[in-house]
């Protein structure tokens, strides 16, 4: 995150970027122009439905693994509001669920589980659209992991899940984001 140049007391810096780093959650570091569009409030026939408990457009991501083909119904995260919050203070996600945090342009991608009591798998993808990391079972902490390289996006699924299903680093993922 950038800031105007303002003159500030001595440490005005560290209290301002230590108050950004605890109202961040499940969240990206990254500047505003990075993500996704948000929807208009107008619903046109060919918008996503919504998520019943967070209110975000649903869309369906496949994980593609050899002949395999791994679909999940998909939350995303599609402001910078929404993904501040990511799966903040939520305790269950089925195994067909997931959240992506779309990027507008590649960026390097660090996540954290500030109030985040459910583990998650963070699957980075890549500019080319396949899995370049994935940080397994991230649990409830303020650590960041971040991204091997530039991430076009960020999955997000409940931790464990990615070993059990066998996604791994090369994997690709597909998705159609209305732009």
């Amino acid at each position: 995150m950038t800031s105007a140049a303002i003159k500030r007391p001595p440490f005005a810096g560290l209290f301002v970027g230590l108050a950004a780093v605890l109202s961040c959650a499940c969240s990206p570091v990254q500047s505003a122009e990075q993500f996704a569009p948000a929807a208009t409030a107008e619903q046109s026939a060919d918008q996503p439905e919504r998520h019943s408990e967070s209110g975000l457009p649903l869309i369906e991501v496949t994980v593609v693994r050899g002949e395999r083909r791994i679909v999940f119904e998909t939350e995303v995260a599609d402001t910078p509001q929404a993904q501040a919050r990511g799966m903040m203070f939520r305790t269950e996600m089925g195994d067909d669920e997931a959240m992506l945090f779309p990027s507008e342009r590649p960026a390097q991608r660090n996540f954290w589980m500030k109030n985040t009591p459910l583990p998650l798998d963070i699957i980075f993808i890549g500019v080319d659209g396949r899995i370049s990391n994935i940080e397994r079972g991230v649990p409830y902490e303020l650590e960041s992991v971040g991204s091997d390289g530039l991430a076009s996006a960020v999955l997000e699924i409940r931790g464990g899940l990615s070993a059990e299903l066998g996604i791994v680093a090369g994997d690709r993922v597909e998705y159609d984001w209305p732009q």
